[in-house]
């Protein structure tokens, strides 16, 4: 008995065959095991379920076992298809031709049970490799986007990411706001009380503005320093505007807690919206930060604790306050 046994789907024409090795995955423990007489019906089962196995006879009405082989390998599926191909005896045309199409080995008919068992248990420890690259390559990708010290995304994420999100505002004719805002003084809270509370003001920060914008649709990045950008997909001018005076309050009329006192704390919002006239309308996502900085030190300017800011493609109105 092996354990975890994994999906395996059987794409074998002769019924014989097919109930063969059915009765040897099942002595070996393998309990969900499908069977198809054709290659279509084996692309449509892989469609409804994902089988990390398949064992695939070469002779399939509709699409042979070869072409099933070759059709697999172009999906973009959720992990790695270990394929094994039965073959008459070991022709070594067939085995070569199956390799060729994608196979990983070949189970030669009659199929010997000690075979197939050996075929299997090579084919989970590659699948079992496959998962473990994925996990850490998934790792490495998660600890690369990330800010190490607030855990939100970081500037590599946001360069990847901010063009995505204004392809679709284009795509689908809908708004886009960004909001950059920075914390007030940020230099004289480093300087007056270190920098280790300089990052637990930092964290406290990030922490209010991430828990009070909306979960999978909205995100922060940190764009440097003390400054942070907030994407508001689906958002437009005046909705963003109450979204950025809602967070400047949340910061300032709630002290922040270090070493056991209370430090007030006060941060500015420079506000931008791109809202599509026409499809295929040109704004960067470059234009849109530089926007969104440019009101965040109008804001400065004009004594922080404020929020600033206008469209992206209305140039006339750049300058004006909120």
């Amino acid at each position: 008995m092996i354990e975890q046994p994994v999906p395996v789907l059987i794409a074998v024409e002769n019924p014989a065959d097919r109930m063969g090795l059915e009765k040897i995955l099942a002595d070996a423990g393998y309990r969900k095991v499908v069977t198809v007489s054709n290659g279509l019906k084996a692309l449509a089962a892989m469609a409804a379920e994902f089988f990390p196995i398949v064992i695939a006879g070469p002779r399939l009405s509709g699409m042979d076992g070869f072409e099933l082989c070759r059709t697999i390998r172009a999906r973009n599926l959720p992990g790695y298809v270990c394929i094994l191909m039965l073959t008459r005896g070991n022709r070594k045309s067939e085995i070569l031709k199956g390799l060729e199409a994608g196979a990983d080995a070949h189970l030669a008919k009659p199929v010997e049970p000690a075979e197939l068992a050996a075929r299997l248990k090579a084919a989970r420890r590659v699948i079992d490799l496959e998962r473990s690259l994925r996990l850490t390559n998934d790792e490495v990708r998660a600890l690369s986007i990330r800010d190490p010290l607030t855990g939100i995304f970081n500037r590599v994420y946001l360069m990847e990411r901010l063009p995505q999100e204004l392809k679709r505002s284009q795509r689908y004719g809908h708004p886009l706001s960004v909001i950059m805002c920075d914390i007030d003084h940020f230099k004289e809270v480093n300087d007056q009380h270190g920098h280790r509370a300089g990052d637990q003001i930092l964290k406290d920060f990030v922490s209010r503005i991430a828990g009070s914008i909306r979960i999978d649709v909205d995100w922060i990045a940190r764009y440097g320093g003390e400054e942070f950008l907030i994407v508001l997909p689906e958002t437009d001018l005046p909705s963003s505007y109450i979204v950025a005076e809602r967070l400047r309050r949340l910061i300032a009329e709630s002290p922040f807690r270090l070493k056991g006192k209370e430090l007030c704390i006060t941060s500015s919002f420079g506000v931008t919206s791109y809202q599509p006239v026409r499809q295929g309308e040109k704004v960067s996502s470059d234009l849109l930060m530089e926007r969104a900085d440019e009101f965040l030190y109008q804001a400065k300017r004009e004594g922080r604790n404020a929020v600033r800011g206008a469209r992206a493609h209305e140039p006339e109105t750049k300058g004006r306050a909120a």
